[in-house]
């Protein structure tokens, strides 16, 4: 499928535009480690090293991509730096794949799972809620009926900020107010979302630093609590992280790993970092595939994670 067989010539400049500062951050770097050598030696190989770790892609994947290039150059004999950029973006590219983290048509849910049940986790701050509205949004815009369920009931603000995209969006939210029971606001909104027979349904959960064994407690029952609508929900547990922080990024998806089985990334606030690299770090370390990507303000700049694009993009020269 060609470059934009799922993705719009609009999505694909937004992600440009979003992934801007790691571009330019990546590249003005590798530039300097070329500058006056035609040929990839180790001396090059050990500066693109340092330039993939403080890019955030993280020391055992950047030792992982660094090996592959090593195998090409010593199988291929010769490889010229005008080269090296191509084969970063293959090697990349390659490596999400075996994560698992396949290609998506936009926004699209399995037929057999009807309303789709979203559990999303996630610290305060990373934007969570505010990926949840966008989300809401995205799958409205799909031809999809949505569900919100305000489970983050320690925080007045996660509960009004919610309820405040359900206007904006035009989609239901079931609230029972600050310090209520979590697992009786993702009970009735699951209810809700049966009832008027909704495609999907979203439940924000708690984004509190826990220890690991409060925070399973909590989500097992709620779990549980859905259970009793719909036996293999939640479908999907979705796990926002902040790619600014970088390595701190990674540090919360470990805790999180530990403490539920997340089976999606979303990764936001690419677009005001240099750390783009930390999308690539996390899937592999984790082994998760990186669902959603957030490269700016807009409903729409939350986008489905498309690996090629993303590489494309992260790795693309100026003219």
């Amino acid at each position: 499928m060609g470059i934009f067989g799922f993705f719009s010539k609009e999505k694909k400049e937004s992600l440009d535009k979003g992934l801007q500062k790691s571009n330019e951050n990546l590249f003005s770097k590798l530039g300097k480690a070329v500058v006056g050598k035609s040929k990839v030696d180790e001396e090059i190989l050990d500066e693109l090293e340092e330039i993939l770790i403080t890019s955030d892609v993280g020391v055992d994947t950047t030792i992982k991509v660094i090996k592959r290039i090593e195998e090409r150059v010593a199988r291929d004999k010769y490889v010229g730096t005008a080269e090296l950029d191509e084969i970063l973006r293959e090697e990349i590219a390659k490596l999400l794949e075996e994560n698992n983290t396949d290609d998506l048509a936009d926004f699209d849910l399995p037929a057999d799972k009807k309303p789709y049940v979203i559990m999303v986790v996630g610290v305060n701050g990373v934007g969570k809620t505010t990926t949840i509205g966008k989300l809401a949004h995205q799958f409205k815009q799909a031809g999809k009926s949505v569900v919100l369920g305000a489970a983050d009931t320690f925080r007045a603000a996660a509960v009004d900020q919610l309820i405040l995209w359900g206007d904006r969006v035009g989609v239901p939210v079931i609230s029972h107010g600050m310090n209520t029971d979590p697992a009786s606001v993702a009970f009735d909104a699951v209810k809700k979302a049966v009832d008027m027979q909704a495609d999907v349904v979203i439940i924000d959960t708690a984004g509190r630093l826990h220890t690991k064994v409060n925070l399973m407690n909590e989500l097992g029952k709620i779990k549980r609590v859905m259970q009793k609508f719909i036996d293999d929900s939640p479908h999907e547990i979705l796990l926002v992280l902040d790619g600014s922080t970088g390595q701190n990024a990674f540090i919360q998806a470990k805790e999180f790993t530990k403490a539920t089985e997340i089976t999606a990334l979303a990764i936001t606030k690419l677009d005001g970092t240099a750390k783009g690299g930390v999308v690539i770090g996390i899937s592999d370390q984790f082994k998760i595939p990186v669902k959603y990507i957030g490269v700016g303000e807009k409903m729409t700049d939350l986008q489905v994670f498309h690996r090629k694009e993303f590489v494309d993009s992260l790795f693309k020269k100026k003219k």
